[in-house]
């Protein structure tokens, strides 16, 4: 097996057709997780899409992972902790240990709220990668 996997999710207007989540109590539509079909090993990944007017219905938090929120389409809210922000296209939300969130699409929005969640755990990384090679003397494969 090589050391690398592919996988297809859909398009953004195909993701509600998807149904999942960590555990029966929280598998919903409109969840994909990435994470349990390819072998991830320091990260995860979700797929996710809201109907207007839909709520993830819990709070919840992490003790030793942190995630990040990538927003797609559609307008929503994320509660983190005493604070509601706002969110939508090209909102990027960085999500620490320990901080309580939960997420809406917003009633009005003109469609689904789409995003990605990466979590991701273990050790710190750098600032710049340094576990990296570059070769410029292998020619480009196209």
């Amino acid at each position: 097996m090589s050391e690398y996997q592919v996988t297809q999710i859909g398009a953004l207007d195909q993701w509600r057709d998807h149904f999942g989540g960590f555990s029966e109590a929280s598998s919903r539509n409109g969840r994909r997780m990435v994470d349990h079909e390819l072998p991830m090993q320091h990260i995860g990944m979700s797929a996710n899409a809201l109907e207007p007017g839909e709520e993830a219905g819990y709070w919840h938090t992490h003790n030793r992972i942190e995630e990040l929120y990538i927003f797609l389409e559609g307008h929503g809210q994320m509660g983190l902790g005493d604070d509601v922000i706002d969110v939508g296209p090209g909102t990027v939300v960085r999500v620490g240990q320990g901080v309580a969130r939960t997420w809406r699409a917003r009633p009005d929005s003109e469609g689904q709220l789409r995003w990605i969640c990466i979590r991701g755990g273990a050790d710190p990384l750098p600032h710049v990668p340094n576990d990296g090679a570059v070769d410029a003397t292998s020619p480009m494969p196209w």
